[in-house]
């Protein structure tokens, strides 16, 4: 029996593994399919180009040329499709030169691989245009010669990286896409870890407070995605038409990087002092009753950031800013050890720890500095 039992639920892990298997394909899929339409226009697009108009035979190369350049790889900006374009064209490019003086095998392969490999280096740091480069070069001297003469497939390979360009110029993706959801998950984990830290305080519980640094300490990994995020975000909004309405947006929330950061820090400061002042009962009952509830108010003005960031529209983002404001406004006015019956070193320290935290929050939902200051109850 107890065999039977086993091997039934190793059926049930199999089928629920399957499941998970099953649904994250479907949502990568269908995320995916913008960027699987444009490659497939990028590449079809390129091959009918060089067919059709400049009159090549079977031009491979300018629909691998468009496929890589518009491929799966990071986020598709213009630098990273211009490099992975660039190395292309050079690759080909320069295999075309070499196979003309070197002649055609394995060895002339190797001897074009090597120079292309020292040039792509020589040229810039990126693995992507070193691989590429390398890559087409190789190819290049391994493929048949081309019918069409010794530069044709240079030709393709520049017509392919042309038109990857253009596409993700004219046609790129939503630029706001990957900030507003490295943001919004910043802010719902932050939102969260203070809720934990409000139930920590309610029910003494200092395993709960030790569970809300986790939770505080895991914004780290959203934070390190923003830079990055914005600055592909910016480019692209720049670059393309479709995307230079999301400019300002853009160039706001960019600008209040540091605050989320200083905030979420000050979380993880707050976090893991408040379980030490549980340990310690360094709170008296008056002083619990009084913060719990604060916290959960800062909670769900961080949420309501959340929110304003994953609105498409900006009467939407202004409206829940403004809630964020309220919320965590009324949330500060009450950081007053004493008027919230907060007594002792270690509760006091634990009070004046969330002032820094509420002035940065308050400044990532637009206030400016001296507003938010001045939200903060003047201390005796």
């Amino acid at each position: 029996m107890a065999i039977a039992r086993t091997s039934g639920s190793k059926r049930r892990d199999l089928t629920n593994f399957l499941a998970r298997r099953n649904a994250a394909g479907l949502v990568r899929a269908r995320n995916s399919l913008p960027r699987i339409i444009r490659m497939t226009l990028g590449a079809v697009g390129a091959y009918w180009v060089a067919d059709t108009l400049l009159g090549h035979t079977q031009p491979i190369f300018a629909a691998t040329s468009a496929l890589i350049s518009l491929g799966f790889g990071g986020a598709t900006t213009v630098r990273r499709t211009a490099e992975v374009a660039l190395g292309c064209t050079l690759g080909v490019a320069l295999g075309d030169t070499l196979m003309h003086w070197l002649g055609q095998g394995i060895w002339q392969a190797a001897v074009v691989m090597s120079l292309s490999l020292v040039v792509a280096r020589y040229l810039d740091s990126g693995p992507i245009f070193s691989t590429q480069l390398g890559m087409q070069s190789a190819l290049v001297v391994l493929l048949p010669i081309s019918v069409d003469g010794p530069f044709s497939r240079s030709l393709d390979a520049l017509t392919g990286s042309v038109l990857a360009l253009l596409i993700i110029i004219l046609w790129p993706s939503d630029p706001r896409r990957t900030p507003v959801a490295a943001l919004s998950e910043l802010f719902k984990e932050l939102s969260e870890a203070m809720l934990e830290c409000s139930w920590a305080i309610r029910d003494d519980d200092r395993r709960a407070a030790f569970h809300a640094l986790i939770k505080a300490r895991a914004t780290q990994k959203h934070l390190d995605q923003l830079p990055g995020a914005f600055r592909a975000a910016q480019e692209i909004a720049m670059l393309s038409p479709a995307g230079r309405r999301h400019r300002e947006e853009l160039a706001r929330l960019s600008d209040r990087f540091n605050h989320y950061d200083w905030a979420a820090r000050n979380a993880r400061v707050f976090a893991r002092r408040l379980s030490s002042v549980l340990s310690n009962s360094a709170l008296t009952p008056e002083g619990s009753a009084n913060l719990a509830p604060l916290l959960r108010e800062v909670s769900e003005g961080i949420n309501a950031l959340a929110h304003s960031v994953r609105e498409p529209n900006l009467a939407g983002q202004n409206k829940f800013e403004k809630n964020a404001r309220s919320q965590l406004a009324a949330a500060a006015a009450q950081l007053d050890p004493r008027a919230l019956g907060v007594e002792g070193l270690q509760g006091e320290g634990l009070v004046l720890l969330l002032r820094p935290m509420l002035v940065d929050l308050l400044e990532a939902a637009g206030l400016d500095h001296e507003a938010a200051i001045g939200a903060l109850p003047k201390l005796s």
